[in-house]
């Protein structure tokens, strides 16, 4: 089980805009995990353990406020993976998708304390269509087979609120409405970058104001 604490980075950054944004990324991140857990008991749906395929060749891209989690739980948790990727040297730099997707273990995510939205996401949200409603669809990669094995049976399309409602007694956590509140975290700022790109300037940047704050 990895790590998911930051206390000590915290604490290293307290008083700082950069400790509230990370804060409120907590919360964000806890808020997700707990609609997640309502939802996986009461549909009885949930990914297939050990899958990853959603991750095999896809490499996120971060909002600023992501890829500061993402490089503060590295710099607590994993401190030498941080330090070479502030060089932009990263565990797995041949994968064509994520750098810290590891083929040979059987949960693959090598950050899962620091993952970013869209991977937490995965297999376990609702979003908005184009009317603002919200809608649901089971991930490609779970199998037909599986699928049709729930009951009631499922299928690889979208659903309804009204159905999901029916079918499950309960709504997943909805991407788009959380996703809401991490943009107001940086207002003048709602691009991303991918991954690679942003997050070594991120743990630099990090480095840098630990350094200005440091009271040991």
């Amino acid at each position: 089980m990895q790590k998911n604490d930051l206390e000590q980075i915290m604490q290293k950054l307290k008083g700082t805009r950069t400790e509230e944004i990370i804060s409120q990324m907590k919360n964000l991140y806890s808020e997700i995990e707990e609609k997640q857990d309502v939802w996986y008991k009461k549909s009885g749906f949930s990914c297939l353990q050990g899958c990853g395929e959603c991750c095999r060749n896809f490499e996120p891209d971060l909002l600023d406020c992501e890829a500061d989690y993402m490089a503060a739980w590295l710099l607590e948790n994993q401190a030498e993976t941080a330090e070479k990727a502030g060089q932009a040297i990263f565990p797995f730099p041949e994968n064509k998708g994520c750098p810290f997707w590891n083929e040979n273990t059987e949960y693959h995510c090598t950050i899962y304390g620091g993952r970013p939205f869209i991977c937490r996401f995965f297999g376990a949200s609702g979003a908005r269509n184009k009317d603002g409603k919200l809608a649901f669809k089971p991930c490609k990669f779970y199998p037909a087979e599986k699928l049709a094995a729930h009951k009631p049976p499922l299928a690889h399309r979208q659903y309804s609120a009204e159905e999901m409602t029916d079918i499950f007694d309960i709504l997943p956590p909805v991407m788009t409405d959380i996703m809401e509140k991490a943009l107001s975290l940086n207002p003048d700022n709602h691009s991303t970058k991918m991954l690679r790109e942003i997050l070594p300037s991120s743990i630099n940047h990090l480095k840098w104001i630990l350094s200005m704050t440091d009271k040991d």
